[in-house]
């Protein structure tokens, strides 16, 4: 298993909490001792973490950037679910996927990944060539749900949905153009989410594999919103949606 580089609070410290073990080092600035640093120290020595003492220059060499806070850790990448099919199979309630077309943004990823593991989604899925992978900034952003919601590349993603339906999963992609409102769709019920690029969205042939198209209200004068703010809207009202069912 490869190791990666996480960087700054929130990333490392939800490796910490999950999975200390799998901590291979941590670099913090020699020069920081505010309280939160002082804080995250004592966590970091209490799981029992190995902390090297380095400078800017090198904690910007490790991350490739210079919004590290003063935190880098060198990690062994944590064991996900094989495949789709796998995660799939061991989903117990009704399964919720977000897809995300043609995002090759880390930090728009990064907030997906976040937002994703807030709501309760089972997985992300991504098409290989219309995406970002994870890389240390996509970790950064997502606050430690990199390393919580399982995300899957794709090689043919209107297949990949296709596959979806014969599970009985309903495909529910978003368009301006759409006649329907999210607010209309029962998302209780097995969902994947599917949303494009700020600006260009989905790409047709994505668009045409939906099962039904809708249209989030836009009231003001913006047209559209960020990817990573309207993943967030669908995935809070499927989680409204089935928070109101019996259990």
């Amino acid at each position: 298993m490869s190791n990666k580089i996480l960087f700054g609070f929130h990333a490392v410290t939800v490796r910490l909490k999950t999975a200390p073990k799998s901590i291979l080092e941590i670099h913090v600035d020699a020069s920081r001792r505010d309280q939160r640093m002082r804080q995250f120290v004592e966590r970091a020595n209490e799981a029992g973490a190995k902390l090297v003492d380095s400078d800017d220059d090198r904690l910007q060499k490790l991350c490739g950037t210079h919004r590290h806070q003063g935190v880098v850790a060198r990690v062994e990448a944590m064991a996900m679910s094989h495949s789709l099919d796998d995660t799939l199979d061991a989903v117990e309630e009704q399964p919720l996927l977000l897809v995300l077309d043609g995002i090759t943004d880390p930090h728009n990823l990064g907030a997906c990944l976040r937002v994703a593991d807030g709501a309760g989604a089972h997985a992300v899925i991504a098409p290989k060539d219309h995406a970002v992978g994870i890389n240390a900034t996509v970790s950064k952003v997502a606050s430690g749900a990199a390393d919580t919601v399982p995300y899957f590349m794709v090689t043919n993603l209107a297949r990949t949905l296709n596959e979806l339906k014969e599970r009985d999963i309903l495909i529910v992609g978003t368009s301006d153009d759409a006649q329907q409102s999210l607010y209309d769709i029962d998302l209780a019920r097995p969902v994947a989410l599917v949303l494009g690029a700020e600006g260009s969205g989905m790409r047709q042939l994505t668009g045409k594999t939906c099962d039904v198209l809708v249209r989030l209200p836009m009231r003001g004068a913006v047209e559209s919103l960020n990817v990573s703010v309207a993943s967030g809207i669908c995935l809070y009202e499927a989680l409204r949606q089935r928070m109101k069912q019996p259990d």
